[in-house]
Order: C-alpha cells, then sequence, then structure tokens
C-alpha cells in the first residue's frame, strides 16, 4: 500500500523517526558513482516500508528481487523509510543523499530552485507511461522551463470519511453523504443525539495536523492559504471564506455539542474514535480505511468516503520520486528503470492487484493497490481490473470518485511545516475555547505565515 494519511499525519511530527535510520544506513552516494563488482550499477533507492508494515514490506522486498532478475545489470540497495526534510540538504551535501529519492508534492520546487535534483528531461524521451500520467501531477516535477526533475508515483485528495453503521442508526441514509456543510452539521447533531459519548463530528488540532486540516478547510470553502506576486509569497487566508469555516467548527463544537468535549486530537485519535464505532465523520481521505481496519478492528463494510463538501474544493497530495543531481548517467538509467517498473509500468497494475489478493489486502478502495495518477487507457484498464477484483464494497467510494471531477485540486502551501505550526493555534482556541477571539487569532497566524513565506525561495 502507498504511504496513508496516517503516514502523512505523522510525517508532521515524527518523519525523522521513520527515516532517520535511512539517514544513518546511507551510504554515500557521492562516492557511490563506481559500479559494482562485475560491472554491475549499483543503486540506492528509499521508499522501503518499515517491518511494522509486514505486507508492504514483504512486497516491496519481493518486488526489488524480481527487478534485479529481470534487470541483472542493476543491484538495488533500498533503505528504509521515505524524507526527512529537516535532513534531506544536509544528507545531500554529505554524499549520504540515496541515488533515488522520495518527496511529497510540496518539495519538487524547492528542490529544483537548489539544484537538489538531476535534469532526466531527456532520459524519460521514450519512457512510454510518461504520456499516460496526469499532466498536472507531471508539471509539480517541472521546472519554469519545462524542464522534468522527478515523477509522481501516487496521489490523493481529501474528503469527508464517515461511518456508514452510525449514519443507518441515526436515521441518516448512509448513500447519500452529505454534500453541503448545513449537511455535515445537521448529520453531526444526529449521530452525537445517539448518545454513549458518541461524537458526531471531530478535527484535528494539535502537532501540525490542526493547521494541516485549517488548510483543507480553507480549500473546501474556496478559499487559498498563500498568493505569490512576482518572486514573492504571502498570506491569503484572512479572509471571510475561512472565518466561515471557523464559525462552523466553532457552532459544532459549543452550540450542537457534536465534536465531543475532548479536544486537541491528531490523527491516530480520530481513528481510534472511529475504528470504536464512536465517531461519525472526520475529514480524511480513503487510505485511512484499511488503517481502521487493521490497527483499530473496524470493518470495511462500515465505512464509506465522501467527496469534499461544498463543491470548491480540496486538497491535493502525493508522492514521487526525484535522482540525486550528483548521480552518474548510469545511474539516473537504472533509477529510472527502477521508478517506472516500481511505481508506473501500466503492464503491472495486474501484477500489483494480484499480489494484493495473495496477501488478504484490500482490493476497491481508490488509490489501492495502484495509483489514481493515470488518464487515457490506463486508467480505464487500472478501473475494470480493480472492479472485476474488488473485495471491499467500491460503491461506498463511489461519491468521493464522482465529486472529485468537480472539485479544484489545491496542492498544500510552500513551507507547509511551519504553516500548519502557526495555524495549529487557530484551531485550537476554536475548538478549546468558547470565547475565541477568531480576528485575532487569524491576525496573529497570518503574521506568523508570511514569515515562514518569506523564507521561501
Amino acid at each position: 500500500m502507498h504511504r496513508t494519511l496516517t503516514r502523512r499525519a505523522a510525517v508532521l511530527v515524527a518523519v525523522s523517526v521513520v527515516t532517520g535510520a535511512s539517514g544513518l544506513s546511507a551510504c554515500g552516494s557521492e562516492s557511490s558513482n563506481q559500479p559494482s563488482a562485475g560491472g554491475k550499477v549499483a543503486i540506492t533507492v528509499t521508499g522501503q516500508p518499515p517491518s511494522s508494515q509486514a505486507v508492504e514490506r514483504k512486497i516491496f522486498d519481493a518486488d526489488v528481487a524480481e527487478f534485479e532478475k529481470l534487470n541483472p545489470d542493476i543491484d538495488v540497495v533500498a533503505h528504509e523509510g521515505f524524507m526527512d526534510p529537516k535532513t534531506f540538504s544536509a544528507k545531500l551535501a554529505g554524499g549520504q543523499l540515496e541515488d533515488v529519492y522520495y518527496v511529497y508534492f510540496t518539495d519538487p520546487a524547492n528542490i529544483i530552485a537548489r539544484r537538489q535534483a538531476a535534469d532526466i528531461t531527456d532520459h524519460i524521451k521514450d519512457m512510454a507511461v510518461i504520456k499516460q500520467l496526469q499532466p498536472a501531477l507531471l508539471d509539480i516535477f517541472k521546472d519554469r522551463n519545462g524542464k522534468i526533475y522527478g515523477l509522481p508515483t501516487a496521489n490523493y485528495s481529501m474528503g469527508l470519511l464517515y461511518n456508514r453503521a452510525l449514519f443507518t442508526k441515526a436515521g441518516l441514509d448512509p448513500d447519500t453523504p452529505p454534500t453541503t456543510w448545513a449537511e455535515v452539521r445537521t448529520a453531526a447533531q444526529k449521530i452525537s443525539a445517539l448518545g454513549n459519548g458518541t461524537v458526531g463530528f471531530a478535527d484535528l488540532s494539535k502537532n501540525n495536523q490542526g493547521g494541516w486540516h485549517l488548510v483543507t478547510w480553507a480549500y473546501a470553502m474556496g478559499s487559498q492559504i498563500a498568493k505569490q506576486e512576482g518572486e514573492k509569497w504571502t498570506a491569503d487566508f484572512n479572509n471571510d471564506k475561512v472565518k466561515e469555516a471557523l464559525r462552523l467548527l466553532k457552532e459544532m463544537r459549543w452550540t450542537d455539542n457534536a465534536m465531543g468535549d475532548k479536544q486537541l486530537l491528531e490523527a491516530t485519535d480520530v481513528q481510534r474514535l472511529m475504528g470504536a464505532g464512536q465517531l461519525g465523520m472526520y475529514l480524511g481521505a480513503p487510505d485511512n480505511v484499511p488503517v481502521l481496519v487493521k490497527e483499530f478492528k473496524g470493518k470495511y463494510e462500515d465505512y464509506g468516503v465522501a467527496a469534499m463538501p461544498g463543491g470548491q474544493g480540496t486538497l491535493l497530495g502525493g508522492e514521487g520520486y526525484m535522482i540525486n543531481p550528483k548521480a552518474s548517467p548510469e545511474k539516473i538509467k537504472a533509477g529510472l528503470k527502477w521508478i517506472d517498473w516500481k511505481y508506473l509500468a501500466p503492464d503491472r497494475i495486474e501484477q500489483r492487484v494480484k499480489q494484493y489478493l495473495d496477501e488478504k489486502q484490500p482490493i476497491g478502495l481508490p488509490a489501492v493497490p495502484t495509483p489514481d495518477i493515470y488518464t487515457g487507457d490506463t486508467r480505464a484498464r487500472q478501473a475494470e481490473l480493480k472492479t472485476r477484483n474488488a473485495n471491499v464494497p467500491e460503491q461506498n467510494f463511489a461519491s468521493y470518485l464522482d465529486g472529485n471531477t468537480k472539485l479544484k485540486g489545491n496542492l498544500e502551501p510552500p513551507n507547509a511545516q511551519q504553516i500548519y505550526a502557526a495555524l495549529d493555534n487557530v484551531m485550537q482556541g476554536v475548538l478549546t475555547n468558547k470565547d475565541a477571539n477568531v480576528d485575532q487569532l487569524l491576525s496573529e497566524a497570518e503574521a506568523k505565515v508570511n514569515s515562514a513565506l518569506a523564507q521561501v525561495k
């Protein structure tokens, strides 16, 4: 499975825990441009799942073995973990950055500007899959001149994750989830009225995750977080649209009492509540669902995901791979062959589905086990394979897929983590203080965000 939203949330506070081992064990890529014994090209790659994700680790390691068998002139040296923005530049400067390295969609612009990735434009001219990738995703890895420095391998968009079982108990139709924020509020009230500690709606508010979700709210209301004029970025969220989102949260929390008394929540808190059947709704994406089942003893049939209510927009995120700028042409070629085969090749979609079936993993969730990054014939074939092999109720996610075709997808803002930290205070204020001054909270956050944006190069 690709990185779940649990991992995306956890990376906001603990990415160094995941990737620290990678940084310590990485061999010096600057000095690794020499071929391996026997004339082989050795490439170091990130992306090996941690041992705690046993199935994902097994599939990854099996893929490495198969790839090396198909390409006997390439040795793949896998490093556990993904990316730690705090140590990235130091690893590059110290010659410890892997030849092929993982990035979030928030990273490529700065990496390209700092010349921390290899230009792969000429190397991918003959890669057939390029024409099947969504152009908007490929654009994330381009510079202003159209040169390409990396490839997208997965994407996601936020939606409304809801408990179908609680919807039914509350007299709501689980097949017609809320499409407006007024409907979300009404549903939250009815679910909370069930009693026994049931919470209608929950949201995150600490460890940068509150800020991450406030960005999601802003996009859902049709606002932006930051705007660029020339080379300068400035905050763009202290407006009526974001204030409306905070008003809605405040009313669900304090007027309706539909969000429960316990606040200062993070991802695992809301997942635990949902898995225990005590939470009606929260903002998330379909890749939360396997976490609810595997880690919190939920059932696939009890969950659904709808598109972000309101019809305005949503937060779009994702991941991809770039190549060390110090890599030799031979390593670049080998690295691209690995990225293409492991993450992109359309002719491996069926194999990936079979791997998941063999391991009794879910088939039928959006983006799992194959990413929703394609267009045209590849996308159609992918959808047909997933439908034919589905072992979870695909219809529970139909409104998410249908609705997303009408929403504007917005990437995370530059210097996202610093912005999220500043916006945490806004979410905390609204959810923990009945008399919170929203204007003051937004003004204080605006000053901090502008300071963070001033550092964007």
